[in-house]
């Protein structure tokens, strides 16, 4: 008879799933071949794992399950980003996104269900935060992802190898869903293990990318126990600016953030830090305001990701106009800063950056959350 409350071992990296089954008297490559079911096939039943011994097999169906999120909504955007939102429990719904393009796939996935660091112009902080989400419920947003996207690919005729890396669908992740990353570590830090792990998705560290608000001593202790690309949410050229349009910056400001990403780089996979940056008109994409970049990164390894804003209700803000972010991005590229504006994708289904809401029970004011997560921190 199975267990009222089975343990998800999509909770567990491989040194979890190692101890866990330990714990049973099993040996430590049972672990690893359990592993390589889960996450190499994609397998959610202990039946079909054959080459695990029915024993073991029995008695994994009576304590143990493997349990994604569960989809309830399916969007697919014009241009063929696609996003999926996700039922995780109590009322509470988180996105995910896949974002196509000729040479990759990119899975963007969410770490907690809303989030409490309040970015004026973020569509995920204005709902305020609920909860962390479970290691199993970060990795299981590439689980289901690989499965969705496996299922398409093989019944698509007109798929070209340049959508594949290696036979993956998705060959890049960035941690840049709902939620802030560094705020759920140890969490995040699992997921993140299980991404590069041989035995289940054998990703390069430097297609995995960790985006940050800028929480100094998580960014500290992420270079020291898993570090891989760092993205940092910059959006702003000064403290006053900042404070206001990321109130984290009140924490730890700019002069903080860049020794810490001076000190990441030490460990890096890339040799440089991305900075991403919203353009919102009239607010920080000014001739002024990207000078004052230029000299604020003059130390700082980086390249910058310009980001126009993509709208939502009532957020008070308005999209930078073409040209403006044009002559922004020239004046940091004639600076010799290597510098991209992103393509808006899939902003028909809401799916693009800045937009991710999902569906969440606010349990704290958004104030309260923010200063015990940077004391926390802190």
């Amino acid at each position: 008879m199975s267990t009222s409350n089975p343990v998800n071992l999509l909770d567990f990296d491989v040194d979890g799933l190692v101890a866990w089954f330990a714990g049973l008297g099993e040996k430590p490559f049972r672990a690893r071949q359990v592993m390589r079911w889960m996450h190499r096939e994609g397998c959610d039943d202990f039946d079909a794992m054959t080459d695990v011994a029915k024993s073991l097999r029995a008695r994994l169906k009576d304590i143990a399950v493997i349990r994604p999120p569960v989809p309830v909504r399916d969007s697919i955007s014009a241009d063929g980003t696609r996003k999926w939102l996700l039922d995780v429990g109590n009322a509470n719904a988180v996105e995910t996104v896949f974002i196509p393009e000729a040479h990759r796939g990119t899975l963007c996935v969410s770490s907690q269900a809303g989030c409490a660091l309040d970015c004026a112009f973020c569509s995920t902080g204005k709902q305020g935060f609920n909860r962390n989400l479970s290691a199993a419920e970060i990795i299981g947003q590439l689980w289901l992802a690989n499965k969705l996207l496996g299922a398409a690919r093989d019944s698509a005729d007109d798929l070209e190898a340049g959508e594949k890396d290696n036979g993956r669908i998705i060959s890049n992740v960035v941690m840049m869903g709902m939620g802030e990353p560094l705020a759920n570590f140890d969490n995040v830090v699992t997921a993140l293990r299980l991404m590069l792990d041989d035995h289940a998705y054998g990703l390069s560290r430097r297609r995995v990318t960790v985006s940050t608000s800028g929480i100094v001593p998580a960014m500290d202790r992420l270079r020291d126990e898993c570090p891989v690309a760092l993205a940092v949410s910059l959006h702003a050229s000064n403290d006053a600016l900042r404070d206001r349009l990321v109130p984290i910056n009140q924490k730890y400001p700019l002069r903080e953030l860049m020794a810490a990403c001076q000190r990441y780089l030490e460990r890096a996979p890339r040799d440089f830090v991305t900075f991403e940056y919203v353009m919102l008109d009239g607010v920080n994409d000014s001739d002024a305001h990207a000078r004052e970049l230029v000299a604020l990164v003059r130390d700082t390894p980086c390249k910058f990701n310009l980001i126009p804003f993509n709208p939502f209700p009532n957020s008070g803000f308005l999209r930078s106009p073409a040209e403006r972010i044009r002559r922004f991005a020239g004046i940091l590229i004639d600076a010799g800063i290597v510098t991209t504006t992103r393509k808006t994708r899939g902003d028909d289904v809401d799916a693009a950056c800045g937009q991710l809401a999902g569906r969440v029970q606010d349990k704290t004011r958004r104030t309260v959350r923010l200063k015990q997560v940077t004391e926390e921190r802190g």
